[in-house]
């Protein structure tokens, strides 16, 4: 079994209330959650049926560790 640590974004959804969860390395692979624990726990589901898909299609996984989180402070 291969263990793979995927990086994920979670921002508020200030529309809905909860938390909106996403991960880059996987293009349309998103969820949501009413916590922050419930959205956690729903993207790795959806991180799952991702990867399932792919192996279904014999497309490769992507790596990752390519993706790189970083912030950029900006004074205006």
């Amino acid at each position: 079994m291969t263990v793979y640590d995927f990086k994920v974004f979670l921002e508020p959804d200030e529309e809905a209330g909860g938390y909106v969860v996403s991960c880059p390395s996987l293009p349309g692979c998103y969820t949501q959650g009413d916590t922050i624990e419930e959205a956690l726990e729903n993207i790795k589901e959806a991180i799952l049926l991702c990867l399932e898909d792919l192996r279904a299609q014999n497309v490769v996984i992507p790596n990752p560790g390519k993706t790189l989180v970083g912030s950029v402070a900006v004074a205006v």
